[in-house]
């Protein structure tokens, strides 16, 4: 077995008891061990992304236990490049964090590392047992991180969140109890072969299963009706921990397309792309609803929890084709949104931080510190999350596009993504006229209190705004790897005898 695909979630796993227990009081040493933790996470991503690069599955049996019966991890070309992007989003926006606002609550560095664990080990689980316990992992180090710092308006939208993740927790649990009651087993490859065989008698429970399921990871994916969690506590979170949640609503998008490729794809019969008539129209109503939300927000947080909100929608709409140009499109949209997103809370934060009195209310003030690198900032990070040229979420839109053409769904897609997308420049150029162009005609300059330390935010935020201009310059080879791993998502067989051996060929 390759021992390398374990890493991911034994090095955080090991490092975050090892800050809280022998470090915790030395925060000096506590910076030390939570970057060098994530550099190595990082460097593990792309090692393990070129392992899968030329499409070998490969699969690691906890404990040498044979699947089906076994605990199994998986690495494949979208479980790898999952990987990179929480790594990559999870340095960035520690560097960012380590500014000091690491030092506002406490257990900062340990439920940091425990909340990568938990996402790395969603990522790469084989069976749907597992994936329930690092969606726990991962919510309930996030539980701790969303009321860093204290507040009333913090602790009140957390227990929001504690409370819709509760629900969605529970709803899980009876899911997989119905799809084990008729299948047998929880293994996702082994689901993937079983699906198809499930007597008539069975298939309103299989079915309801698997829409409970779906039910489960749009709670996660904030899709409309259930999306109403996500603008209260991405606004009211800190602002580094917001940016880190960017790859949160991701975990919902790949449970998605993990499960109803592999086990509810062309192969499952009667119960084949069950996801596709319910996720189309949500997909759809959360575009809309994210981006009416983004021309209708107060708070410049508000509006980067919508434009979360509306690209997780353009994200899911593609999904919902089940094809393998849309699914490409959708992957490349992926790690855009991602970076975009991450991105568009750091400004939030640079914002909020030199205007004492006003925070990231979007109304009129006197001019900020920094103010024409932080409106610069703003510019890009507006224009890579509205999808406008010539950065890669204009790129990300224009696949989109194309990809569904040949959809029955495709003129509804194209008018939607359009209109959103109109809706957002409008909002975005609302939000930064108020703040930067209105403000600089005010006299004086607004100074905060405390002494600012402009260099570590400034470097984070240009590294994800540079990614996205790197996944512009590299949209080729980028699209090409979304390419191939959409195939290899809608040609299952080798992912399934990655897990089962021999004996799960489909071919």
């Amino acid at each position: 077995m390759n021992h390398w695909i374990v890493l991911p979630i034994l090095l955080p796993a090991l490092v975050a008891p090892l800050i809280a227990l022998a470090v915790r009081f030395d925060i000096v040493l506590a910076r030390v061990f939570s970057v060098a933790s994530t550099v190595l996470l990082l460097a593990l991503g792309v090692i393990l992304m070129g392992m899968a690069a030329d499409g070998t599955v490969t699969s690691y049996a906890l404990g040498n236990w044979p699947a089906p019966f076994g605990i199994v991890l998986v690495l494949d070309r979208l479980s790898a490049l999952m990987l990179v992007l929480n790594a990559l989003l999870g340095l960035v926006v520690l560097l960012h964090a380590i500014n000091g606002w690491d030092q506002r609550g406490r257990h900062f560095h340990s439920l940091y590392q425990f909340l990568l664990m938990g996402v790395n080990g969603a990522f790469l689980t084989g069976d749907f047992f597992n994936l329930f316990v690092f969606f726990e992992v991962l919510l309930i180090a996030s539980y701790g991180l969303m009321v860093h710092g204290g507040g009333p308006e913090r602790v009140r939208a957390g227990v929001q969140y504690v409370a819709i993740n509760l629900v969605g927790s529970s709803l899980f649990l009876v899911a997989v109890g119905l799809l084990y009651s008729v299948t047998g087993t929880l293994n996702m490859a082994d689901l993937a072969l079983r699906v198809a065989d499930v007597a008539p008698g069975d298939q309103a429970l299989l079915r309801t299963g698997a829409l409970l399921l779906l039910l489960v990871f749009a709670i996660k994916a904030a899709l409309v009706p259930v999306q109403f969690w996500l603008p209260g506590t991405y606004a009211n979170a800190p602002a580094p921990v917001a940016a880190l949640f960017a790859i949160m609503t991701k975990v919902g998008a790949y449970a998605i397309i993990r499960l109803y490729t592999l086990a509810f794809g062309a192969a499952a019969g009667e119960a084949a792309w069950l996801a596709a008539p319910w996720l189309m129209p949500a997909a759809l109503a959360t575009l809309a609803a994210g981006m009416l939300g983004v021309l209708a927000a107060r708070r410049l947080g508000q509006m980067a929890s919508f434009a979360v909100i509306g690209s997780m929608g353009t994200l899911l709409a593609a999904v919902a084709v089940f094809t393998e140009p849309a699914m490409a499109a959708a992957l490349y949209y992926l790690a855009h949104s991602t970076l975009a997103g991450g991105a568009l809370f750091l400004i939030v934060d640079l914002v909020t931080e030199r205007r004492p009195g006003h925070g990231d209310a979007l109304t009129v003030a006197p001019r900020i510190v920094h103010g024409g690198l932080v409106a610069g900032f703003f510019f890009l990070g507006a224009i890579a999350m509205t999808g406008m040229p010539p950065l890669s979420g204009f790129v990300g839109k224009l696949l989109i596009l194309d990809g569904v053409r040949a959809s029955a769904h495709a003129v509804w897609i194209w008018v939607v993504v359009l209109a959103g997308s109109l809706l957002a420049i409008v909002g975005f150029a609302r939000g930064g006229s108020t703040l930067f162009w209105k403000s600089s005609a005010l006299d004086g300059l607004m100074r905060p209190a405390g002494r600012l330390h402009p260099v570590l935010p400034f470097v984070a935020t240009g590294l994800l705004l540079g990614a996205t201009v790197l996944l512009t310059v590299f949209a080729g080879p980028a699209a090409d790897y979304a390419e191939r791993t959409a195939a290899q998502l809608f040609h299952p067989s080798a992912y399934i005898e990655a897990v089962l051996g021999t004996a799960g060929r489909t071919d």
